[in-house]
C-alpha cells in the first residue's frame, strides 16, 4: 500500500497481536512521515492500550535505530515495553543494518527474525537493490505484436496494448521513481510519460538526448513534471528540467545508472524503443522485464522487439487479447546483503 509513496524508504507493515488477536496495525504511508511501527501502535484503541506491553509486534523489516525524518522505532518499542518482536528481514541500510535488533536485545526484548524472509526481501527488492548494488532497480517494459514487432516499418505508432493493459502500465508508472525513454521515442511519439490513467505521483521523466537535438516544444521538456535530460553538452537546471552531463566517449548506460543512484532514484522503468531496451539487456543491467503481447495482432514487417538473454519467466497474465509476461535474469540475487 505504500508503493510509490515511500521511496527512497522501504515499504514496511506492522501488526500488534495480543493473545492471537490483532489490536493494532499500520504501514509506512509516505516518505518523511511516521513509520509502520508508529502507525501500528497509534492505531491501538484506548480500551486495548493496557495490552500493548503484553503483545507481540510483527514487522516486515527491522525497526530503525537512528534519527532520520522521524525518531527511532526501536526506541518507541522499548518505551512501550513490548516484550516480543518478530522481524521478517534485517535492514541492510548502513544506518540500521542490525543496530535496531541489537538495541532491542540489549533492552531485553525477545526478538525472532527470518520469518517469511524471502517474501519480505522481494517486497523491498527496489530498496535492497539500490543499497546493495548502488544503482536503481531496473524494469524493462515493452509491448509487441504476436509476431514480435513493436512498431511499423515506417516507425508510425501502432497501439498494441488494449485499454486495460494500458491502465495497468500507468499503475506501474505510479509505483516507480522514474521512467526513461531514448531520443527516437521522444522525437517520434512525443510521450507525456505520466500516469494520468491511475492515481498517484508521476515518476521523474528521463530522456537520453546526447546531442540535444530534441526540440523544446516536446511534452517531455514542458517542465510540468520533473525531467532529467542526459546529454554530452551541458549541465544546466531549468524549471522542471535538469540537463545532466555525461561522457559520450564512455559507456553511457552505466554512467546513467550511477548518476541515478547519486540522485537517490531507487527504481526506473524503461519504456524506450528496441535500441535503448536492448542496450540494457546486452550489458545485463536489468532486474525485471514486463512484456505485453497482443495475441491477435501481426505487423508482418516492422521494428523487431528486444531480445532477452539468460532469463526465466516468472509470471504470465492474460487480459483480454493481451498476454503479460514477467521475466527476471537467471540467477538474479535480490537479497538483504
Amino acid at each position: 500500500m505504500g508503493m510509490g509513496n515511500v521511496a527512497p524508504n522501504p515499504m514496511v507493515g506492522a501488526v500488534l497481536v495480543y493473545e492471537n488477536k490483532i489490536i493494532g496495525e499500520g504501514y509506512h504511508r509516505e516518505y518523511g512521515k511516521a513509520h509502520a511501527e508508529v502507525n501500528c501502535i497509534n492505531s491501538v484503541s484506548p480500551e486495548n492500550e493496557q495490552f500493548i506491553d503484553k503483545s507481540i509486534l510483527y514487522v516486515s523489516l527491522e525497526p530503525c535505530a537512528h534519527y532520520g525524518k522521524t525518531p527511532p522505532c526501536s526506541d518507541l518499542i522499548i518505551e512501550k515495553k513490548i516484550p516480543s518482536v518478530v522481524i521478517a528481514c534485517e535492514d541492510s541500510y548502513k544506518k540500521v543494518n542490525g543496530k535496531g535488533i541489537e538495541k532491542l536485545l540489549a533492552a531485553g526484548v525477545n526478538v525472532t527474525k527470518g520469518v517469511l524472509e524471502k517474501e519480505a526481501i522481494n517486497l523491498n527488492k527496489r530498496f535492497f537493490t539500490f543499497h546493495n548494488k548502488k544503482r536503481p532497480y531496473i524494469i524493462l517494459k515493452w509491448a509487441q505484436s504476436a509476431d514480435g514487432y513493436i512498431a511499423n516499418k515506417d516507425s508510425s505508432r501502432v497501439f498494441i496494448s488494449n485499454d486495460q493493459s494500458n491502465q495497468l502500465v500507468h499503475k506501474w508508472r505510479s509505483e516507480e521513481a522514474a521512467i526513461m525513454v531514448g531520443t527516437n521515442t521522444a522525437l517520434l511519439d512525443d510521450p507525456l510519460l505520466t500516469n494520468r490513467h491511475w492515481p498517484g505521483k508521476n515518476p521523474v521523466r528521463i530522456v537520453i538526448d546526447l546531442t540535444l537535438k530534441l526540440p523544446a516544444h516536446l511534452n517531455l521538456l514542458d517542465g510540468s513534471v520533473n525531467t532529467i535530460v542526459f546529454n554530452s553538452i551541458k549541465k544546466e537546471i531549468k524549471p522542471g528540467v535538469l540537463y545532466q552531463l555525461i561522457d559520450s566517449a564512455q559507456e553511457v548506460i552505466p554512467q546513467i545508472a550511477t548518476a541515478l543512484y547519486e540522485m537517490k532514484i531507487q527504481s526506473v522503468i524503461i519504456e524506450g524503443g528496441t535500441k535503448l531496451l536492448q542496450s540494457f539487456i546486452d550489458i545485463q543491467l536489468w532486474d525485471e522485464a514486463r512484456v505485453i503481447t497482443n495475441d491477435t495482432m501481426n505487423i508482418i514487417d516492422g521494428h523487431a522487439a528486444p531480445c532477452l538473454t539468460d532469463f526465466e519467466k516468472n509470471e504470465s497474465v492474460k487480459i483480454s487479447n493481451n498476454t503479460i509476461d514477467i521475466y527476471h535474469p537467471k540467477n538474479r540475487s535480490v537479497d538483504k546483503h
